[in-house]
């Protein structure tokens, strides 16, 4: 729990915020390269647009719309923005990044006063060291905000869960229509970058929680090649599938927070004209789940054909219908080992799977409100990854995503990137059936650990839908390039207006 003293010191951060007035407006969308053109004139410091997020979280998503993105609020952001503007004028400025602030989600440790905690009440507690890609964050000079709610356990606790609520931080809303689900299981940090409560965001994904969530709030997410990104001090839930990524609300934006994160550089990705040449495939078994989804895949097909591209339609993966059953097979075998081996290392409550069971078991009201624990139960109940049964499946996976799927339509068709709808528009967020969740395009890319960025497209009665880029190993650049050039000829995103419900007409 926070002290009183620290109550405190947010406090007077935002009542100074508070103060700003009109001033709100010059976050409100503003790019992290516009944020950083301010800082560098002198039209603001790091600690006033520090205070200004602050304002926005507490009018937003504290009080207002209550949206409810942000779990927990970084008690030393005031001062760390304060060391940023000093640093600045002393020694100059350390990057892009250098006194901007985003929010985190929280499954990623910090070694700082604020929790780690999966939104569980079973983890809630102190990680004590920073994970190495927020090492990497602060050294590029990035203010941590916060930490932003997320589907607990990253969305691997039951199959019939309610994206968005952890047990920690309650249901985040979906800011374009406050009724809607944000998706996960990154919820609150597409809820809080969509909302503009932070400059950008990071989530974690293994099977969609980078993408949805950015599709259903209007923004660009990028899911990485796994390894690309420091996977080290993330709450798994596999290995083999898990990766940080941004989120925000360009693909600038999200090139630019990609670079520090992954260690590289994107500069020369954000070209205008970078679909000019390329060969896009077009997975059309991923639709037919939404028709005004289809609809404006449609457009965006034929936008990208006037921006030079050659079209390759059908561009199916032969194997895309059986890697469902299977992949959460093994995810089962890795979330066991590897939430074991990231508890036993963690000085916590909890030290298993089995323990977190228990815990859930003995406070109901406060973990099982809603819904369950199955996959958690079948997870406990397997065997170990070094078992026959679990390597023969993991074989047969790769060879069912990689070899078999992606790679054989990659290399056939000789493709530079495929291109499918994310996800279908938001849906109601449901405690009696859980989410309903239509179709979307995560999978391929997720099973085999290949990368994927989400775009957006377009709206359904006003609700946000994107387009996804994905492809072979290592071709961040290549997907960044087409995305770039698609959000330029389009600029499909609208920020969010908070309505109670969608409107119809």
């Amino acid at each position: 729990m926070k002290s009183r003293r620290e109550f405190i010191e947010l406090a007077a951060g935002m009542a100074l915020a508070a103060q700003s007035g009109s001033a709100q407006d010059e976050v409100e969308e503003a790019t992290i390269t516009e944020l950083q053109e301010m800082l560098t004139k002198g039209q603001i410091a790091s600690i006033d647009l520090t205070h200004r997020y602050f304002t926005r979280i507490d009018r937003f998503d504290k009080n207002g719309p209550r949206i409810n993105a942000v779990i927990e609020l970084n008690s030393d952001a005031t001062s760390i923005a304060q060391g940023m503007d000093n640093e600045r004028k002393t020694k100059g400025v350390r990057g892009p990044l250098h006194g901007i602030p985003i929010l985190i989600k929280d499954n990623i440790d910090t070694g700082d006063r604020m929790m780690t905690s999966a939104g569980s009440m079973a983890l809630a507690g102190y990680a004590g060291k920073d994970a190495p890609v927020v090492a990497r964050l602060r050294e590029a000079g990035a203010i941590l905000l916060g930490k932003a709610n997320l589907s607990e356990w990253a969305n691997f606790r039951s199959s019939h869960s309610v994206s968005g609520w952890s047990a920690r931080g309650g249901q985040t809303r979906n800011p374009y229509a406050l009724d809607r689900n944000p998706s996960g299981s990154s919820s609150g940090t597409g809820a809080a970058v969509s909302a503009n409560l932070c400059a950008a965001g990071v989530g974690t994904e293994t099977d969609g929680s980078i993408v949805s969530p950015s599709s259903i709030n209007g923004l660009v997410g990028i899911k990485t090649t796994v390894g690309l990104i420091p996977g080290a001090g993330i709450v798994p839930v596999s290995r083999r599938q898990d990766t940080a990524g941004p989120m925000a609300r360009t693909v600038a934006d999200a090139a630019l927070l990609l670079g520090v994160m992954a260690g590289a550089s994107y500069g020369k990705a954000l070209d205008p004209n970078g679909l000019k040449g390329a060969r896009i495939g077009v997975a059309r078994q991923i639709f037919g789940f939404n028709d005004r989804v289809d609809k404006l895949m449609e457009s965006a097909i034929d936008t990208i054909k006037k921006l030079g591209a050659e079209i390759v339609d059908p561009a199916n993966i032969p194997t895309y219908s059986k890697l469902g059953e299977p992949e959460n097979e093994a995810l089962l075998y890795e979330f066991k080992a590897d939430l074991n081996s990231y508890l036993e290392a963690r000085n916590g409550p909890v030290k298993s799977l089995k323990e977190v069971i228990e815990f859930n078991e003995k406070n109901p009201k406060m973990e099982l409100p809603y819904f369950g624990q199955d996959q958690m139960i079948k997870a406990e109940a397997k065997g170990p990854v070094t078992s026959r049964a679990y390597q023969e499946l993991v074989t047969r996976l790769n060879r069912l995503a990689k070899r078999d799927g992606i790679d054989t339509v990659m290399t056939k068709l000789a493709l530079d990137a495929i291109i499918a709808p994310t996800d279908g528009p938001a849906w109601p967020i449901d405690y009696v059936d859980g989410d309903h969740f239509t179709g979307g395009s995560s999978m391929p890319a997720a099973v085999a650990g290949y990368p994927h960025i989400t775009v957006p497209m377009g709206f359904v009665y006003g609700l946000p839908v994107g387009i996804s880029f994905f492809g072979s190993p290592r071709t961040e650049s290549k997907l960044i390039k087409f995305a770039f050039a698609y959000e330029q000829a389009t600029k499909a995103r609208k920020a969010p207006r908070y309505l109670e419900t969608v409107a119809l007409s």
